[in-house]
Parts: C-alpha cells; sequence; structure tokens
C-alpha cells in the first residue's frame, strides 16, 4: 500500500492506492492521518480511486479516522471510491457516514 501527500486550497489530500488491510494498510493509514492532526490538518480528503481491496480492519479503520478527525473539529472526506469500494460502503451503511465525490474539485470546495 502507497500513501501519497498534496495539498489544495488547505485541505489535505492523502492519495491511496494498494489494499487497506489488517497489518500494513490499516496501520499506514491511522498513522498518516494521526501524523496529519497532530500538525493542526483537519480537513481530510481521502482518494481511494487506487484502492483494490479494503478488509473489515481497513473499513474500522477508516470509521476510526473519521472519528478522530470529526472530533478535532474537523472533517474526513472521500474522493474516487472504485465502483466496488462504493457498493462495499453501500451495504456497509458507511455510505451515510462518509462524504464521497467523484470530483476533486468539487470535494475541496466542500470544505470551505
Amino acid at each position: 500500500m502507497k500513501i501519497e501527500q498534496r495539498q489544495v486550497d488547505g485541505v489535505s489530500i492523502l492519495s491511496i492506492s494498494g489494499k487497506i488491510t489488517i497489518g500494513e494498510g490499516d496501520i499506514k493509514v491511522r498513522e498518516k492521518v494521526a501524523d496529519l492532526l497532530e500538525n493542526g490538518s483537519n480537513k481530510l480528503l481521502m482518494d481511494i480511486e487506487g484502492v483494490n481491496y479494503i478488509d473489515s480492519s481497513g473499513l474500522t479503520e477508516l470509521v476510526n479516522c473519521h472519528s478522530k478527525t470529526s472530533d478535532r473539529g474537523g472533517q474526513l472526506k472521500l474522493l474516487n471510491p472504485t465502483p466496488k469500494v462504493a457498493e462495499l460502503l453501500f451495504v456497509t451503511r458507511l455510505n451515510s457516514v462518509f462524504e464521497t465525490f467523484h470530483d476533486e474539485g468539487d470535494a475541496v470546495a466542500s470544505f470551505a
């Protein structure tokens, strides 16, 4: 799993590729979000277009990151979920927890 970070208009965009699974994947996501929150970034956008698989631990970690971000007065949103990941969010009803976008500009503007 790989995470690349960039900033656009005060929003930290994390481009994630690979699998978010128990072990390395969920730990990397947890550590990256914790680092951003510790450094004052609380507008987080996860571009998950490159994520081809998420297991239950990965979903749990996304929910935990969402909660931690909200607890700090911030927001965590998802960008470009693949059809498979979008279906998983729908089946688990996490689509009501995560605000998702398919256009980066719209997603960034939603933080304003």
